[in-house]
Order: C-alpha cells, then structure tokens, then sequence
C-alpha cells in the first residue's frame, strides 16, 4: 500500500485513479505528483502560501515571547533590586532627615532597565517622603507639647521642695507623697519625649556622683521602698550624660520592680572597672522566656526604632535603647543568682568625669617629721586674742562684750595618722610613694581598734528641725497676738515667710550656710530614698 501510493504506475488501476482523480496527474520537476487540473492546483498553492503565512507568523510569534521572557526577568531583576536595597535605603534615609532630591540623587533610579519598575520605584519614594514629613512634624509637636507638661512638673517639684522646708512634721508626709508622685509624672513624660525625638527635663553641667545617680533613678519609681542600693564607687557621671543615666536607671529598676513579687526586693550593685562602671540590677521574680528576652535584647540595642512595632504601653525598653545609642552604653541581660533576671549596665570611661589627684609630695616633704609641720601651721595661724587686738576700734567697741571663743586646739600627730604609725617610734616611715609602712608584727586587729580610737571630730553644726522651728514659729506668733512676752526658744535656721499682717513681726533668725552640693533629683536624706 505505501509503494502503490508513492508510485501510482505500479499500483492497481482502481488505486492509481484515486490518486490521479478524474483527470489524472503530472509529475512535477522535482518528482511531486501534482494535479493535472488548474482549480486544483491554484488550490494547492494557496494552501502552500497559507502554510508559510502561518510559519513565519508562529516564527515572528516565537520572537516576540522570547522577547517578553527577558523583559519579564529584567523585571524581575529591577523588582528584586527595588525590593532589597532601594527602598530600604529610602527609608533609612529619609527617616535620617534626608531630603527627596537628596534621596533621589543617591539611589540613581535610571539604573532600572524597565520604565514601569523606575516610575513605581519613584511613586514609592514620594510618597515615604511625604509620609516621613508628616510623621516628622507630629512628632515635633508631640515633643514640643510635652516639653511644657516637663516645665510644669519640675516647677511643681521645685515648689514642692520649698514647702518642705518651710513647714512642719504635721504636713512633711503628705508632701513627699506629693513629691514623689510628681517625680512619677516626670519620669513619664521624659519617657514619652524621648521617644517623640524630644530631650529630657533636666541638665546637668557638673558632674554628679553615682550614689547620687541611683538614688535619684530610685526615687522616680513607684515601688522605691523595694530597692536596696550597694555602692561604694565615689565615681561621678559628667553633667551631659547624668541625666540620661538616671533615667536609663530608673527603667530599668521600675521593670524589675513590676515584674518581681510585691514582697521580693530589687538589688542594685555597682562595681568599678578599668573600662568604666558596671551598674547590676537584680530582681527575684520568673526568668524570662526565650522569646521575651530575644525581644527585651532587640529593644534595649536600639534596633526598635519604629514606634508602631512597639507592644501597647511597654515603652520603657524602647526609651533605654535609645539612650543607650545615644550615650554609648551596653546593655544586656542575664539569669540572676537571686532567681531571677538580670541587667549588667556597663558606662563607658568617656561618660565618667575625671578625677583630681592630689599633688604629689616631694621628698623634701616626705622626709619632713608631721609635728613640725603642725607646729609650724599652729605658729603662723594667729591666735584670736591678737585678731581682736589689731581690730578698729569702732568695732571693738560698739559690739556688746561676749566671752572670747576657746582657741581650736592643735590635732596631735598621731589623731589622723595611718593605724601603722601610731603606737611606733618612727613617724616618718613611709615608702618612695608616700605610703605608709606596717610594722612587722602588726595584726589586722590591732589596726582596727587603732582606727576605732581615733575617729574624727563630730560635726558640731546644729541639725535642722523642720518640725521645732515650725512649732516655734505658731508659738511666737500666739504669744504676741495675745500680748505675752514670746517664750524663749533656739532660733530656727531658716523661717518660713509670713504673709502680711498687723501683728508685730518676729525677728529673723541667722540664715543657715547653704549645702556644698544636693542631690540631683531627690536629696539623700529623704526618708523615701533611704535603702
């Protein structure tokens, strides 16, 4: 059958008229059978022609898809590109401060090869920047509004502080309440403007010891009466960073304090470092989950830098890592031995302010005996006897006659002398360095009850008494307004100022000198920041 119909001739002669038709057919000029008839052969052709119509429409077809593919890959290449370093790089950007021409001119657009990838890519830069702008200018408002609520607190607390002083016992409580609530109030806003790009409340331009650091962290927190501080570090913070520190402290604390037991207390340690200071705070309650410390430590590096990424009221983190970047400091967590969690706060030396050294003494000076030089001191102080001799006699004179002050007595030799030095025959024994040598055999305990033997003199200033002086004060004020002689009383060192009346006034007591330096947020002696 496929000879009969590849070679008609051979074929049978019904086969070969089926292939030939009616009228039959020719053989070609390169051996194709092609029909005798003209219709027939117009139709074969017009097939043909349709036939290389279609080929090189499917070949032209075939080009154009192999054209889409690499349009479709370098737009995925350009989409991927956009993706992973140019909007990324807006963002930072813009977030930085950057302008839009800035940003435009740094992220070179025109190397998208596709023009729909570089038009979307600028639509979405636009709009962050307008975006960013807006974001900007509520933020500044926000800060700007809170700055004021931060006026208003600390001038609240300065008068609070003044009230203190001027009345008595039967209102101090109720105003350290006061006080310490307000305290509260600022730790918030200083929170929620320094997440708001603002500053804090306060400045500093001395340096601020560290005990004085902790205890004024101390007394922003609620739960004040459950940290127990241990420092005996006489580092001090320079002004510029004391602020920051404090309120890096006080976080801190005030989460360890929320999430122990009420009755479990908050230890703070300070240890002093060649790199700085180390500042521990321990608590008692449940160890952190994996996920919540992986959180707590990508919130206090700083990394959360977006306000909507953080968890409902929890900004306490937050606000340390951004002091944190800020000041330098490293923060980071570790298991407490008291069961717990702990936080290791390490200072860096360039936040520590120097300390002074004494001057160095001279060998000429250290070969000196002490007794000469006291000797020589109590010869050139003049006594008070030729003080008063030497004065005008307008001064002498007019001033009623009081029995003359006892003259100090010189210290001895041995009162403030190193517990090596006392109970020896040689004073001066002392290494190249000025230190002083132990005798061989001296104990340990020897030295204690030296030292126990000679404390240093009390301080023979008088104590104020809030509540004696006010008392004092209502009791005179009775007396005269009943016409009876004033009982006698010490006079209070500071009085508290009296509105205007037709009472006779009372005479004002001595001012009192003013302390060398108070604490930067709370004052030591205050009953609630008392460990």
């Amino acid at each position: 059958m496929t000879a009969a119909l590849k070679d008609p001739t051979t074929a049978a002669p019904g086969a070969a008229g089926a292939v030939r038709g009616p009228a039959g057919a020719v053989r070609g000029p390169a051996g194709a059978w092609h029909p005798a008839e003209p219709q027939l052969l117009a139709v074969q052709r017009a097939v043909e022609e349709a036939v290389g119509v279609a080929q090189r429409r499917a070949a032209a077809v075939d080009g154009e898809r192999r054209q889409a593919v690499r349009a479709l890959a370098s737009m995925s290449d350009d989409l991927r590109k956009a993706m992973a370093q140019t909007l990324p790089t807006a963002v930072r950007r813009l977030g930085e401060g950057a302008s839009l021409e800035t940003v435009r001119a740094e992220l070179r657009l025109s190397q998208f090869a596709n023009a729909h990838v570089r038009e979307l890519v600028e639509a979405g830069v636009r709009e962050l920047a307008v975006s960013e702008r807006r974001s900007a200018a509520a933020q500044a408002a926000s800060a700007k509004a809170l700055s004021r609520v931060q006026a208003q607190a600390v001038s609240i607390l300065a008068d609070l502080r003044g009230m203190q002083d001027r009345h008595g016992e039967a209102v101090l409580g109720d105003l350290l309440e006061l006080d310490h609530s307000t305290s509260q109030l600022g730790l918030l806003t200083d929170r929620l403007a320094l997440l708001m790009g603002g500053r804090a409340s306060r400045s500093w331009n001395k340096p601020i010891p560290m005990e004085s650091v902790l205890r004024g962290a101390v007394g922003r927190i609620a739960a004040y009466r459950r940290v127990r501080i241990n420092c005996s570090s006489n580092a001090a913070v320079s002004g510029f960073a004391a602020e920051g520190v404090m309120h890096l402290l006080a976080e801190l604390m005030d989460n360890a304090t929320s999430f122990s037991a009420p009755i479990d207390q908050v230890h703070v340690y300070v240890e002093e470092r060649s790199a700085g200071i180390v500042v521990t705070v321990e608590d008692s309650g449940l160890k952190m989950a994996d996920a919540a410390l992986r959180r707590a430590e990508e919130a206090v590096s700083g990394a959360m830098s977006d306000l909507a990424s953080l968890q409902g009221t929890r900004l306490g983190l937050a606000v340390v890592g951004r002091l944190a970047v800020k000041y330098g400091i490293s923060v980071s967590y570790r298991p407490s031995s008291r069961g717990g969690t702990g936080v290791v706060v390490h200072l860096p030396a360039q936040l520590l302010a120097q300390q002074r050294t004494a001057p160095r003494r001279t060998a000429h000076e250290l070969s000196a005996p002490p007794l000469g030089r006291a000797v020589a001191a109590a010869e050139r102080t003049p006594s008070p006897r030729s003080q008063s001799a030497d004065a005008p006699p307008s001064e002498t004179t007019d001033a009623p006659t009081a029995a003359p002050a006892p003259a100090p007595a010189a210290p001895s030799p041995t009162a403030f002398a190193p517990a090596g030095d006392q109970g020896t025959g040689d004073n001066g024994s002392v290494t190249a360095n000025g230190l002083p040598v132990r005798p061989p055999g001296r104990t340990m305990a020897a030295a204690d009850r030296a030292r126990t033997r000679t404390k240093r003199p009390a301080d023979d200033r008088p104590t104020r008494d809030a509540g004696k002086s006010f008392g004092a004060f209502h009791r005179a004020r009775l007396a005269a307004a009943a016409g009876e002689p004033a009982p006698s009383a010490e006079p209070a060192p500071s009085s508290p100022p009296v509105m205007p009346s037709p009472e006779p006034a009372l005479p004002s007591p001595e001012p009192t000198p003013p302390s060398p330096e108070p604490a930067p947020f709370a004052d030591s002696a205050d009953p609630r920041h008392a460990d």
